[in-house]
């Protein structure tokens, strides 16, 4: 199959499994079917999916992201503050790293809108299904939602990087509290142990809470910035932290608390 073909074959199958979908017309421009594709994606509940099914997707993405292309998080330039850091503005899903931080949602299952523009949305479409499926298989051995400033970790599949953390940052409507600090403090430190623990070696950091959880950007990145360092003081496992932007305005503010 090449990728048109790859990419016709998803959409009939994810179709076929939910039939509320089938009666929408496979469009003929490219960047239309990837849309269509990846909307299913999205509201795909986490049942299991074939082996055809998985080796056709698995191929299709892997084909998608080698053009879209990969980052090696190693050749990234350290920052002056610390030569295991490295800033970096981009595409996170790009990253060739050990692993890399998703901003979750307690469901901890991937964003459910079609084609949203969260990281959360556009690692579980570049990943694959088995990215929500496995996310399904740890909160249903849990028995409840994830807390604020935890995390979990699973492989990454068809990303570039090996595996990725999940974490929930806190949400701030209204003034900034103590608590709301301590939470996201939380979430760098506990991404970096589970990390350290699974023998990762280089890791990237989305900006966590900084999007629609509404929490300061100067803040976060101060408490980031502070919380990373704090940690590679004391572990010599984790070899590279990358703090990963995607906006202008969070690059010139690392760049500053960087040098």
């Amino acid at each position: 199959m090449n990728q048109e073909e790859r990419r016709i074959y998803l959409i009939r199958e994810l179709q076929r499994e939910m039939p509320q979908y089938k009666e929408i017309e496979i469009p003929k421009e490219e960047s239309e079917q990837w849309r269509l594709l990846r909307s299913l994606f999205n509201v795909r509940p986490p049942y299991p999916a074939s082996d055809d099914f998985l080796k056709v997707q698995d191929e299709y993405l892997s084909e998608v992201i080698r053009r879209r292309g990969i980052v090696d998080a190693a050749a990234l330039p350290a920052v002056k503050a610390d030569s295991r850091m490295s800033l970096w503005k981009g595409d996170i899903t790009a990253l060739k790293a050990d692993a890399i931080v998703n901003a979750a949602n307690s469901a901890l299952l991937g964003c459910w809108q079609p084609c949203h523009s969260c990281i959360d949305n556009i690692i579980h479409s570049l990943a694959g299904v088995q990215l929500r499926i496995a996310c399904n298989e740890i909160m249903e051995a849990q028995g409840h939602e994830e807390e604020t400033g935890t995390a979990k970790i699973t492989r990454g599949y068809n990303l570039p990087c090996k595996y990725v953390l999940h974490t929930v940052g806190p949400i701030v409507s209204g003034r900034l509290t103590e608590t709301h600090c301590r939470q996201l403090a939380g979430c760098y430190k506990l991404c970096l142990k589970l990390a350290s623990s699974y023998g990762v070696e280089s890791i990237a950091f989305c900006c966590i809470s900084t999007g629609v959880f509404h929490f300061p950007q100067e803040k976060a990145a101060e408490i980031a910035v502070q919380t990373v360092s704090e940690f590679l003081r004391t572990d010599t496992g984790v070899k590279k932290v990358v703090f990963n932007v995607f906006k202008q305005e969070d690059y010139d503010i690392y760049q500053k608390l960087l040098g």
